[in-house]
C-alpha cells in the first residue's frame, strides 16, 4: 500500500510515499495544538517566509543550521523536504549546514530510517554522503556535513533556520539570508551510548517533524 501525493504546483508529476512514512506524519497532526504559543510565533515566521515567496511565485529556499550539521539541521531539511511535498507547496528547496563541519550521524540517520525514509549511504569516509529519498521516483536529498555557506548551499535570498542555540549565538548574522529565525531544539548527542539513546533521537526526530509540518500547513497555495 501507498499514498500519492502531487509534486509541487504540477498535477502529471507524483510522488508516493510508502505508509510507515504516512502513518508518522499522520500521527503528527494532533500535536500541532500541543505546540506552545510562543513557539508557534517562531515557527509562523518560517511560514510567513513561505507564503511570501509561494505569493510571488519565487523559489523557496530553506537552509537549516545548527553547530556541526549533524543530527538537527539534517532533520530539519529532510522534513521540511517531505513536508513541502505532502501539503503541495511548490518551488520549495531545502538546505542544512553547520557553523563546522562533522559527518550526518549514524544515529540520526537510523531516525529517519526508523520515521519510513529510505536511506541510502553512497559513500565512506569521515563524512560520509547519505542519500534520503520521501519518495521512491524524487529526486534523492544528499545529506553530508557541511558549513552553512558551503557552495552547494544558497548564497542569497533564502531564510536561515537556526536549530540550536550555539549556533544561534555564534551567527547572529547569517550573511545572504533574506530571513532568520531561531528555534532551538535539545541536542540528542547528549545520551549517545546511553539506555535513552534510541528514544531520545526518535523523539527529538518527532519534534523536529511535528513542528516542521505545523509550518507548512500553514502555508496557501492557490488551485
Amino acid at each position: 500500500m501507498a499514498t500519492t501525493i502531487g509534486q509541487g504546483n504540477d498535477p502529471i508529476k507524483k510522488g508516493v510515499l510508502n505508509d510507515t512514512l504516512v502513518t508518522y506524519i499522520n500521527a503528527l497532526k494532533p500535536d500541532f495544538s500541543k505546540i506552545p504559543d510562543d513557539r508557534k510565533a517562531q515557527l509562523d515566521k518560517i511560514a510567513g517566509f513561505i507564503q511570501q515567496k509561494v505569493s510571488a511565485g519565487e523559489p523557496v529556499q530553506l537552509t537549516y543550521i545548527c553547530t556541526h550539521n549533524s543530527r538537527r539541521s539534517h532533520f530539519g531539511q529532510i522534513w521540511a523536504a517531505t513536508a513541502a511535498a505532502y501539503y503541495g507547496i511548490p518551488n520549495v528547496k531545502t538546505f542544512s549546514g553547520g557553523t563546522e563541519v562533522s559527518a550526518f550521524n549514524e544515529r540520526a540517520v537510523a531516525a529517519c530510517v526508523r520515521a519510513g525514509f529510505d536511506t541510502k549511504k553512497v559513500s565512506e569516509g569521515p563524512n560520509a554522503l547519505y542519500e534520503v529519498k520521501y519518495a521512491p521516483d524524487t529526486e534523492p536529498i544528499k545529506a553530508f556535513s557541511k558549513k552553512y555557506d558551503d557552495i552547494t548551499n544558497p548564497q542569497r535570498d533564502f531564510c536561515a533556520v537556526m536549530t540550536c542555540s550555539q549556533a544561534d549565538q555564534a551567527c547572529p548574522i547569517v550573511r545572504g539570508a533574506a530571513a532568520r529565525v531561531a528555534t532551538p531544539y535539545d541536542d540528542p548527542k547528549a545520551f549517545d551510548g546511553k539506555p535513552e539513546e534510541t528514544a531520545k533521537y526518535d523523539e527529538r526526530c518527532k519534534q523536529i517533524a511535528t513542528e516542521t509540518f505545523y509550518v507548512f500547513s500553514r502555508v496557501k497555495v492557490k488551485v
